[in-house]
């Protein structure tokens, strides 16, 4: 509960600040506060069975642990002998203690009972935060008094409590609640911003106290918010404690069913000289002053806690570990939750934990003028190279992979957090893109012909489109001596071999045309036999005029054994298509 009304006077001052905000801070959590929170969230009795509430807690600590927030637990320890009378009526137990009939110096702090389920819970938080590497301290008396000691300190950047008077006993920033949906965010109060807005400092906080109740107090009879805002802003926060302790105020006691009032009497000089934390147990005023307001103050300004220079709060502040292995087993025998489903959950906000840690410690090393490229730095990298670019929920982000983190291999992250944390990732993906859309647009697309031919087919090819050729010119194909077929040369060129004489019959024809002239035909001229073979290259420019190949013989007449083309004004329409088709089949063959 802490103070009666206090968190509506400070409506104003209340500032919701993005979860992001809180990366890298180190958070003091009173976790009797959470638990609470989380009961009334899970209060059905199904929802206590399975859990719910410790559920709750888990994904709490992960968005916290993901921003690299180091955390402490804090439980409350014994009940204040001061505060008996409010736990007792809270408990409904019917006891009540009556602070004007009762000594409190003569009560003793009452011991909490341990075997209870809210217990239990509180039990079973701190084994789940022990395994996430979340230390907890055990408050002497009052979390909240604890949590505000670590903050006024500088042992920790914020206090996560929903009690008000953590104000009262020192604290400077607190997060009254945190919320994990639309992004995340938390409700802060500062108390720069208390003093600077309202006007009220700690002392000031403390005689609200004293006016409306708290737990420590039931207040005076007859002030609201309003007018007790009033008379601790008139009296100011130097002198606030004293005037109220020792009648200084004109406080109106209001009875119930009289109007009679009674007024206080005023204080002296010499009392409004106190200084601002003046000794409540000194005796030299306490004979003088109220004995309840008196034991309130004191319980406010010196509560009973751990010391900032304790060996209990440098274990806690001390780095501990998470540990995999005992988390899962945690999961598996709290929510039934196997390894991999464990992990899933976790090992990405704990790559993403070790890569902000990485960013502040470059971020760090710059502002201290130490500028080191990224693979001469002695803490390596978490973060082996990037997959690929996303958009995760409008935010834009990487898919990188992880590097000596034992079951996770890639994961998402937010682009910022990379680029604070390695900007030369970022370059050498970029580069290896560009790299790839360039050698995409530069490779060379192999042409295909519409029908791939073999070299039979090939030859077959050429050999029909020769015959048409002659017998257009008035061949006969039967007794053409023209005879070719396909042939491919050493420089891969393809030519046509034309056996020019290649029929038997034509042979032995020639035999006797050269048998019957031999006798009038010089020694020298027999040299002039029958040529083979010869091969044309249809590749190469064709000459104008029709090849003729003859035989002469002296005394014979002249025997034209091959034309393959005829003069132009001889050479049908038809021949010239013909011809056209064949360079053209030839050209496509070459391509």
């Amino acid at each position: 509960m802490g103070v009666k009304n206090l968190w509506d006077i400070l409506e104003s001052c209340k500032k919701t600040i993005p979860l992001h905000h809180l990366q890298n801070k180190r958070m003091c959590i009173d976790l009797s506060c959470w638990m609470v929170q989380l009961q009334n969230v899970s209060k059905y009795h199904n929802c206590m069975k399975e859990k719910v509430y410790l559920k709750g807690l888990f994904h709490r600590l992960r968005a916290l642990i993901a921003l690299n927030c180091s955390l402490i637990f804090v439980t409350d320890g014994s009940i204040p002998a001061i505060k008996l009378s409010t736990y007792r009526r809270r408990l409904n137990s019917g006891i009540e203690v009556n602070r004007d009939e009762t000594n409190l110096q003569n009560l003793a702090s009452l011991k909490r009972n341990m075997g209870s389920e809210f217990s239990r819970m509180i039990k079973e938080a701190k084994v789940l935060g022990m395994a996430l590497g979340i230390p907890c301290l055990d408050g002497m008396e009052e979390a909240e008094a604890q949590c505000a000691l670590l903050n006024s300190e500088s042992h920790c950047d914020g206090c996560f409590t929903s009690d008000s008077d953590v104000f009262l006993f020192g604290a400077k920033t607190v997060y009254r609640d945190i919320c994990l949906g639309d992004g995340g965010y938390v409700i802060c109060y500062e108390m720069k911003d208390i003093e600077r807005q309202l006007g009220f400092g700690r002392n000031s906080l403390i005689a609200l106290a004293l006016l409306l109740g708290s737990d420590y107090s039931h207040g005076v009879r007859g002030f609201g918010p309003e007018s007790a805002c009033q008379i601790v802003k008139s009296a100011g926060d130097n002198g606030v404690l004293q005037k109220i302790a020792y009648g200084g105020l004109p406080i109106l006691k209001k009875t119930k069913g009289s109007k009679k009032q009674q007024k206080l009497h005023e204080p002296n000089d010499k009392e409004n000289s106190l200084p601002n934390e003046f000794d409540v147990n000194g005796s030299k005023h306490k004979s003088q002053g109220n004995e309840q307001f008196l034991q309130v103050i004191d319980a406010y300004i010196r509560p009973k806690c751990h010391s900032a220079d304790s060996e209990a709060v440098y274990r806690v502040l001390a780095n501990h570990p998470f540990q995999r292995i005992k988390f899962q087993e945690v999961c598996a025998e709290m929510f039934e939750w196997p390894p991999e489903k464990t992990d899933e959950y976790i090992l990405p906000k704990i790559a993403e934990r070790d890569l902000r840690r990485f960013a502040k410690l470059r971020s760090t090393s710059s502002e201290l003028g130490v500028e080191l490229p990224l693979y001469e730095i002695p803490v390596k990298c978490p973060v082996s190279g990037i997959i690929k670019q996303r958009k995760l929920l409008g935010v834009e982000c990487f898919e990188v992979s992880w590097e000596h983190l034992d079951g996770l291999e890639t994961s998402i992250v937010p682009a910022d957090l990379l680029e604070s944390a390695c900007p030369e990732k970022i370059l050498e993906f970029k580069a290896k893109i560009a790299q790839q859309k360039k050698q995409k647009c530069h490779k060379p697309r192999p042409r295909k012909l519409k029908s791939e031919l073999s070299l039979a087919e090939l030859d077959l090819k050429l050999q029909q489109l020769l015959l048409e050729i002659n017998s257009e010119n008035g061949s006969n194909p039967k007794t053409n001596p023209l005879s070719s077929r396909a042939v491919t040369s050493e420089n891969g060129r393809v030519a046509i071999a034309v056996d020019l004489l290649d029929d038997e019959s034509l042979v032995d024809q020639e035999l006797d045309i050269e048998s019957s002239c031999n006798a009038s035909m010089p020694s020298s001229s027999a040299n002039t036999s029958v040529a083979e073979k010869e091969v044309i290259d249809l590749l190469s420019p064709s000459p104008r005029h029709p090849t003729v190949t003859k035989f002469k013989h002296f005394g014979c007449q002249h025997i034209d054994v091959i034309d393959l083309s005829e003069s132009d004004a001889e050479a049908s329409p038809e021949h010239d298509r013909k011809a056209r088709e064949l360079r053209q089949f030839i050209a496509n063959v070459r391509k």
